[in-house]
């Protein structure tokens, strides 16, 4: 194989059902000169054996194994530590790339010469007895079509609903020292912000870059937000990536992100509110929503109503 041009942390725990396909997407890249780091962050069922035969037979992949679950932000962290080429990205190992992904994306950061490029996504949700990919989302759409070089989060302030890592590669020495958040969920909202501001320029496409799996279980970190301890993780987040915005002074990436959220994430979260056992549920989505009204920039946010509606959850 020729040399690895971009590393892929592939973190996992307890997801045997679907790290097959998530491997398989990575070997059918039409881009090859990659390498991926598959860390089997503490699983207990067959994660770590699907990661090391696949090792076995590809030596793009590298197997590295927590002995005791650490969370995903401890695993990305990981991965981080052990990179060696100059540009990288992420692949969570229940999610898919599509084939064309890495060589859109490393072929757009080696032309433009940015610091990032970030391109689209989709939902993978259960049908029948598979999966099937769903439709772009609006607000994916105005992060990344049309194509963008060289942008910067005040010129292009939409970029910001794009706080997923893995629809991200990033030249790795613009990371320095940033690292996620250990011990919580949603860990990458705010690094996705940090990397929005700390760009002197990234990139983006409309292409889609990755499948995002909504498991048939309901067992992702996505699907729990009606747990409270889940809830005050998201919140966190949500307040964390605002702040990192509005120190960076892009206010209207601010206005941005507070039109989407009160379309796509107060939604839902006041309605599991209104039939949640726990009243500490209802009082931390009422006091969060009493947080962005009193923020200077609600004043010229202007929500959509019939975002909301076009959301196909």
């Amino acid at each position: 194989m020729p040399d690895p041009i971009v590393t892929l942390i592939v973190p996992g725990r307890d997801i045997e059902s679907f790290a097959p396909a998530a491997i398989a997407s990575l070997r059918a890249q039409t881009e090859p000169r990659w390498r991926a780091l598959l860390i089997d962050d503490g699983s207990v069922d067959g994660t770590g054996d699907v990661f090391r035969t696949a090792a076995s037979a590809d030596t793009r992949f590298e197997v590295i194994t927590h002995d005791v679950a650490r969370g995903l932000g401890a695993a990305r962290n990981t991965g981080l530590a052990r990179i060696d080429t100059e540009v990288l990205g992420f692949l969570d190992g229940d999610d898919e790339l599509t084939p064309t992904a890495l060589e859109r994306l490393t072929g757009t950061i080696t032309d433009t010469g940015s610091d990032f490029v970030a391109g689209a996504y989709v939902r993978l949700r259960p049908h029948g007895d598979g999966y099937t990919a769903g439709r772009i989302q609006p607000w994916t759409s105005a992060a990344t079509d049309p194509q963008r070089l060289r942008t910067n989060i005040v010129d292009h302030p939409a970029a910001s609903a794009n706080i997923v890592a893995w629809s991200k590669l990033s030249r790795t020495d613009f990371w320095g020292d940033l690292r996620f958040p250990e011990g919580v969920a949603y860990e990458d909202q705010i690094i996705a912000q940090q990397l929005h501001t700390r760009a002197s320029a990234f990139d983006v496409i409309p292409d889609v870059i990755v499948r995002w799996r909504l498991r048939a279980d309901g067992s992702s970190i996505t699907q729990s937000k009606a747990q409270l301890s889940v809830l005050r993780d998201y919140l966190a987040a949500l307040r964390g990536g605002i702040e990192v915005l509005r120190v960076a002074r892009a206010h209207a990436a601010v206005t941005a992100r507070i039109d989407l959220i009160l379309a796509m994430d107060m939604v839902p979260l006041q309605e599991i509110a209104a039939i949640h056992p726990d009243p500490a549920y209802a009082a931390e989505v009422t006091a969060f929503l009493a947080e962005l009204h009193a923020l200077p920039e609600f004043a010229d946010a202007h929500p959509n109503p019939d975002l909301a509606a076009a959301l196909s959850w």
